[in-house]
């Protein structure tokens, strides 16, 4: 018995296409945080900007609200704080958890991403008008609610 192929036409497909998108712009926005000499990565500036929003969150918390498991987070954040970006502080409440804190440093080299990352924006959207920007980040959520959906059907 013969199996059918089955053709995935890739071209014409969301998912390459938001693969190397993210490739190309994580490799920009690395290539100018080094070029202007900020020591910080892609996931090391989420975290700061996500304790600039919410400062002293949850340790679990920071770990969903950055999309990352709980071991990959911690590892982050220990690079984080060897480079004094964060400090982790015992929870009160619960001594099993650590709240995460934005230091003085980390902020400082937070504010130094903020242009740079205006920049990468800036040539993201270059040509782009409003409109057709609002429809691809309209798009954009709908994909993201049938990940969320999907997983809340499990």
């Amino acid at each position: 018995m013969q199996k059918k192929k089955s053709r995935i036409d890739f071209e014409n497909s969301i998912g390459p296409w938001l693969g190397s998108t993210v490739k190309l712009v994580d490799y920009h926005l690395q290539e100018a945080f080094d070029s202007h000499g900020i020591d910080i990565t892609k996931e090391q500036m989420i975290v700061l900007k996500t304790l600039n929003e919410q400062d002293g969150i949850n340790q679990n918390e920071l770990a969903c609200l950055t999309f990352r498991d709980k071991s990959s987070l911690a590892r982050l954040l220990s690079k984080m704080e060897g480079k004094n970006y964060i400090m982790r502080v015992q929870s009160e409440e619960d001594k099993r958890n650590n709240e995460v804190f934005i230091t003085s440093e980390g902020a400082k080299v937070f504010d130094r991403t903020k242009p740079i990352i205006q920049e990468i924006i800036d040539i993201m959207e270059h040509g782009i008008n409003v409109e057709n920007k609002t429809i691809m980040i309209e798009n954009l959520k709908k994909i993201q609610n049938n990940f969320k959906t999907k997983l809340e059907l499990k």
